[in-house]
């Protein structure tokens, strides 16, 4: 699965099991507020795996980067 972000169209993006956008116009306000759920989502499809986009290091994006380093810790 792809967690996106921003307009661009990664190459091979059509082999992903699902595809979500945090922000379609990169907007880190509007990624933050869609991170939770849109994991659940895509966590709740049972992907092998959930690539993500890079997300800008500045502003909120550092915040949630944070949380998904977080996340990708085995348990």
């Amino acid at each position: 699965a792809l967690l996106a972000f921003g307009p661009a169209r990664l190459p091979g993006i059509e082999a992903a099991s699902a595809v979500m956008n945090l922000s379609p116009t990169a907007d880190l306000d509007e990624a933050a507020a869609n991170l939770f759920g849109y994991l659940r989502e895509l966590d709740a499809k049972s992907p092998r795996a959930i690539a993500v986009m890079a997300i800008p290091e500045e502003y909120l994006g550092e915040a949630i980067n944070d949380r998904l380093r977080r996340a990708a810790v085995a348990r």
